[in-house]
């Protein structure tokens, strides 16, 4: 449904063009120090139009805490952030209303809740309600001393030269996928509960909650069917469990192995293209050609590591908290 995790557990809520987007954390130990501040950096980095290629919507995405947290310190009840939403034009989409854009939710949306569904800007499927995942994952981070995650993008549109992949698609008036890489330094061994929450399977879970992912691979990924086992076997080379190569991607049955964890997704080009398409007009059920208007990014990719660290954050302080890592109060 719309929530995540065992101990450490985020609720999302909200709608693109609604009032607000927010989330709920539950699990936060009492104690942590936290303000606004403290998330504005992963905030900021989430924003559009920061780059050639995002969308030019900015929205202030100042954090309100309505709950969970009193004279600056987490009260280990539930923290509940929001998020308004003030830069919105929703006459965009009432006007192509009729015509479910290929790629987006729209036509499924519309089947599975009747056309009750809030379709202005995507509504709950946007991207829009992954600043409340930022939030939650900056919090995440405070309670993870000595973890180091860091994601970015390495290839767009099949281009390791990223600037010269965007200027394709510019070129090509279209939109563009890529590739995003994400590695984690100073995690512990033993993380992990197989066999359904693996440390691969948790994070491929929440990664594909992602708008736009289409893949994900660890380590070597799909690369290994084409080695030998013993080459890629990583040989262990010291008691703490490090390993001369790292092609599990410091995974290894389930569990981390102390090596660094690496992982790689696929980002799919942005579906609101400037292109001219085809689709059904549920209307008059005849496939006519439209063209999408409003303000989107042209490679989404581009937004994605940091969405791409949050995620991670999540995941793993639930993995920590499940060890017993993380204390229940924060002195």
């Amino acid at each position: 449904m719309n929530s995540f995790g065992q101990i450490f557990r985020v609720s999302i809520f909200g709608e693109s063009h609604g009032e607000c987007v927010g989330i709920t954390i539950d699990g936060c130990p009492a104690g942590l120090s936290l303000s606004p501040e403290d998330l504005a950096a992963d905030l900021e980095r989430r924003k559009g139009g920061k780059h050639k290629g995002t969308t030019p919507r900015q929205e202030e995405d100042f954090p309100i805490f309505k709950s969970g947290v009193f004279n600056g310190k987490t009260t280990g009840f539930p923290i509940t952030i929001l998020f308004e939403n003030k830069n919105i034009r929703s006459e965009d989409y009432t006007k192509q209303r009729s015509i479910p854009r290929p790629g987006h939710a729209d036509w499924v949306a519309h089947q599975k809740f009747g056309g009750f569904e809030d379709y202005r800007g995507g509504g709950h499927f946007s991207a829009r309600l992954t600043a409340g995942i930022v939030a939650a994952a900056g919090i995440a981070k405070k309670l993870m001393k000595g973890l180091n995650i860091h994601a970015e993008v390495i290839e767009i549109g099949g281009n390791k030269d990223l600037e010269k992949g965007l200027q394709n698609a510019i070129d090509a008036k279209d939109s563009v996928g890529g590739i995003v890489e994400c590695r984690v330094n100073g995690l512990p061994a033993g993380l992990g509960e197989p066999w359904f929450n693996s440390v691969e399977s948790v994070l491929a879970h929440i990664v594909f909650a992602i708008p736009a992912v289409r893949g994900i691979e660890f380590g070597t990924g799909f690369a290994a069917a084409k080695m030998f086992g013993s080459e890629h076997n990583d040989a262990i080379m010291e008691m703490d469990g490090r390993t001369k190569t790292n092609h599990a991607g410091g995974v290894v049955g389930g569990i981390t192995n102390g090596n660094e964890l690496v992982f790689r997704l696929a980002i799919k080009p942005t579906s609101s293209t400037p292109k001219e398409q085809k689709s059904l007009n549920w209307d008059t059920e005849q496939v006519e050609k439209f063209s999408i208007k409003g303000r989107h990014d042209l490679c989404v990719a581009l937004r994605a590591p940091v969405i791409v660290e949050a995620v991670t954050a999540l995941v793993l302080c639930d993995f920590m908290m499940l060890e017993q890592k993380i204390p229940r109060i924060i002195e």
